[in-house]
């Protein structure tokens, strides 16, 4: 239970505080794109060893596609974020509303858009294109930095500037979702024709993931088995059958070829010594 809180509050913070200021700001490129992943980076390093801090069903389906979770995980996370984006969302809602700048209908909720919505004035085709790829970018670094317990330290930050990465590219096209809970709670606040877009940013953000789990399936083909016989202890095996029959054939060599040599040179001198004997002898027995 203590993870679907975390990721509850996680993207609760995540739509308040990433949305919150593309409102406020006027949709700048550069600050919505640091609040995005500066907001991810400080929830990771909060509820990161508890729930993994996905905060994203585009991530926790890529997750459940790698068998990283389980369904029951999967469905409680799924719902546990969208509950969270609604928060959010209503938050910012309430606090938008309680100014005097303008109803949250006329500044809008960070909602993601298209066509004639949009700025840009993006084809239906384009924005699903283009959430498709900045959503495989962003689940592939998320994987990618995620796969390996020695990176722990560091995967906050590299999930931070990639979800900055790909913002920067997509808040002038679509206003970049990669995050199908924070599309869908403001467009439901919104309604009308702002509700009637948002599968475009649930369907592009679920198959760019689809597509990164795959990819990092195969990418990490060869580094997983790396991975396992290092662990495994498999390559000294190994190197230690191949060695043991070279080093006995060596061994074996050199053992033999002395014992020949020295018997020879023993016997040699043992049928010397008689030879220069006898002669001596006769002589001395001539001259007497």
């Amino acid at each position: 239970m203590k993870k679907y809180l975390c990721e509850f509050l996680g993207t609760c913070v995540l739509v308040l505080f990433g949305c919150g200021v593309a409102v406020f700001s006027g949709a700048d490129l550069v600050a919505t794109s640091l609040a995005f992943g500066l907001s991810i980076i400080g929830i990771a390093y909060t509820i990161g060893k508890v729930s993994g801090c996905h905060v994203n069903p585009a991530v926790t389906f890529a997750m459940w596609i790698d068998k990283r979770i389980s369904t029951k995980d999967f469905i409680g996370y799924i719902v546990a974020q969208v509950a969270g984006a609604f928060a959010g969302s209503g938050l910012l809602a309430l606090i938008i509303n309680s100014t005097t700048i303008a109803d949250y209908k006329l500044t809008g909720l960070g909602v993601n858009t298209y066509a004639e919505l949009s700025a840009s004035n993006i084809t239906m085709l384009g924005a699903l294109v283009v959430e498709i790829i900045l959503t495989f970018v962003f689940v592939l670094a998320v994987l990618g930095v995620t796969k390996d317990k020695k990176r722990e330290n560091v995967a906050p930050i590299v999930i931070g500037l990639a979800l900055v990465l790909v913002h920067l590219l997509g808040i002038k096209l679509t206003g970049t979702s990669v995050n199908p809970a924070r599309s869908l709670a403001p467009a439901v606040l919104m309604g009308g024709d702002y509700l009637s877009q948002a599968w475009v940013f649930i369907a592009g953000p679920l198959v760019g993931a689809a597509f990164a789990a795959l990819a990092i399936f195969f990418i990490d083909l060869e580094p997983s088995n790396a991975i396992t016989l290092e662990e495994g202890k498999v390559e000294p095996k190994r190197v230690e059958i191949k060695l043991e029959p070279k080093r006995v054939e060596v061994k074996e060599e050199p053992k033999k070829e002395p014992k020949a040599v020295s018997k020879s040179e023993k016997k040699e001198p043992k049928k010397a010594a008689p030879k220069k004997g006898r002669p001596a002898s006769k002589t001395k027995t001539k001259k007497n």
